[in-house]
């Protein structure tokens, strides 16, 4: 049994995550609809395992008490689902209903996971732990949603910086609220000849 691991990540049109603290334009740039909130709310349906780095879930920690109760959805169902944390500084326990701190390299206990586990595996952000998947050829569906901004001066971080070459087969798309791109790949790693 191997799981499915689907990098879920959102991003500006030129490539950089926003990690939405208040002042900025926020994790939506202010473009998010219906059609695309009831899509992420059907993302999150069903079984399935999160998988965050620290840093992201040090984030979402964060800000969650900030959102107050009237949070999307999505959010509430994403935070409670069975969801592992690969750090080694945190201990548990952790202040989120179903999560567990795995110590060690990310590329093994991914790996385990991906083996032992019989529901598919979502991380959402965590880029720097996701372009280390990518490289070991663990993730296998990339689902990037595009936000018809640019950011260029005030994102956060550029989403693959550093990740390495990836062929792209594009398995599906669509369009929400008439102006967002959602985009499913499965990354194959391209590897150069040498010498």
């Amino acid at each position: 049994m191997t799981a499915t691991y689907t990098f879920d990540v959102f991003t500006s049109l030129d490539g950089h995550a926003s990690y939405g603290p208040p002042g900025d334009w926020g994790g939506y740039w202010g473009k998010h609809g219906p059609e695309f909130l009831d899509q992420r709310l059907k993302a999150y349906d069903g079984q399935q395992r999160m998988v965050f780095g620290a840093t992201t879930f040090g984030l979402f920690l964060q800000m969650l008490p900030t959102m107050g109760d009237d949070r999307d959805p999505w959010i509430d169902r994403m935070v409670s689902l069975p969801t592992t944390v690969i750090s080694s500084t945190l201990r548990g326990p952790l202040d989120w209903p179903d999560a567990t701190v795995a110590c060690g390299d990310a590329v093994d206990v991914v790996r385990r996971i991906k083996d032992e586990s019989d529901v598919p595996i979502r991380s959402h952000g965590s880029l720097r732990l996701n372009r280390a998947l990518m490289a070991a050829g663990l993730v296998d569906r990339i689902q990037i949603t595009v936000f018809p901004v640019i950011c260029a001066q005030t994102g956060d971080e550029p989403i693959f910086t550093g990740a390495g070459d990836f062929d792209l087969d594009l398995l599906q798309t669509r369009t929400y609220d008439g102006r967002i791109q959602e985009l499913v790949y499965r990354p194959t790693l391209r590897t150069w000849p040498t010498g």
